[in-house]
């Protein structure tokens, strides 16, 4: 009986190690979905961060998937993106968003079905409960903006190029460069500002139509980097080549325009650490480390002078051979 009893105790105390063993190998096996919303895969500088995500993520975190859906710029498909990302229990949207406004109401039902939701490169109107990872927009505007107001001429003539209606980065930016450029040279006139959608073939069309319109064209101010070399086609086509140009983002065209002399500067936006730093605060709010944060990352003016160093990032990152 006694070696019965003996037996009995150990196979018990093996089934308990075994179920342990699986408890701990279901636990390692967790796989946390994250639905990554694009505000538009034909934007240069959002389809850069959406390959920069893909990548931070299939580097650094084997336990983490992440679906990367193209919000197309527009309101209504990012918000069908979110309900659809509830729908199919993501652990957690990680959101560019289009709107700063617009995309409120979707996040917060997204959040009160147990969705967790970060922002990236933008806020959404509610910082209390979505965290975030941005850069500082006045400041992106503004370190350009005090370059060109030593460079461009007096009684300049010049184009501003917006983005979307109601995009929170665009109408920031605009506020730096009134504060550090306008607000300074009250003697420049601003022909003409159009909302171009971060687009740069609208911001072409609205260059051949300036050019034709206005004539002499001293400075095009952009709110981003794709504007500016739309429209940067446009005075290339006209055989223009004595115009300075402005843009925020740093992506790897503007690099090479800036170093080909035909850009004349931009703020770095680094695709590469805001999707460290957003899928990293991700991670953590997934893990239960972090429930709230708001991180900021530099936007470092790119000119003539030190474009090379960063021709030579994007390089290394394959977008530029």
């Amino acid at each position: 009986m006694k070696k019965l009893i003996g037996v009995a105790l150990a196979f018990l105390v093996c089934c308990s190690f075994l179920t342990a063993a699986v408890g701990v190998a279901g636990a390692q096996e967790k796989v946390y979905r994250i639905a990554y919303i694009a505000r538009a895969q034909g934007d240069s500088f959002a389809a850069w961060l959406a390959n920069a995500i893909r990548d931070e993520v299939a580097r650094n975190y084997p336990d983490v998937r992440v679906d990367v859906f193209d919000g197309q710029s527009r309101n209504e498909v990012i918000t069908a993106h979110i309900e659809n990302a509830v729908v199919n229990r993501y652990d957690l949207i990680l959101l560019q968003p289009l709107d700063s406004e617009a995309q409120v109401a979707p996040a917060m039902a997204a959040m009160d079905a147990g969705v967790k939701v970060v922002t990236v490169n933008n806020r959404i109107n509610d910082n209390d409960r979505a965290p975030a990872v941005d850069a500082d927009p006045v400041e992106q505007a503004a370190r350009n903006a005090r370059l060109a107001r030593e460079q461009v001429p007096q009684n300049g003539r010049v184009v501003v190029l917006m983005g979307p209606a109601g995009n929170m980065h665009s109408d920031m930016r605009r506020v730096g460069w009134q504060k550090e450029f306008f607000d300074h040279r009250p003697d420049v006139v601003i022909l003409d500002e159009q909302i171009a959608n971060w687009n740069k073939d609208e911001a072409m069309r609205f260059m051949e139509d300036w050019i034709l319109t206005y004539g002499k064209i001293d400075a095009i101010i952009s709110m981003n980097d794709n504007m500016a070399a739309g429209a940067l086609e446009a005075t290339k086509a006209a055989g223009i080549s004595d115009i300075l140009a402005y843009g925020v983002d740093g992506t790897a065209e503007a690099c090479l325009l800036i170093r080909d002399g035909v850009m004349t500067s931009t703020t770095l936006q680094s695709a590469y650490e805001l999707a460290e730093k957003a899928v990293g605060l991700a991670y953590d709010i997934l893990t239960g480390k972090k429930e709230h944060e708001i991180i900021m990352v530099d936007c470092p003016l790119i000119t003539q002078e030190n474009v090379e160093e960063y021709i030579e990032v994007h390089r290394r990152a394959g977008n530029i051979q």
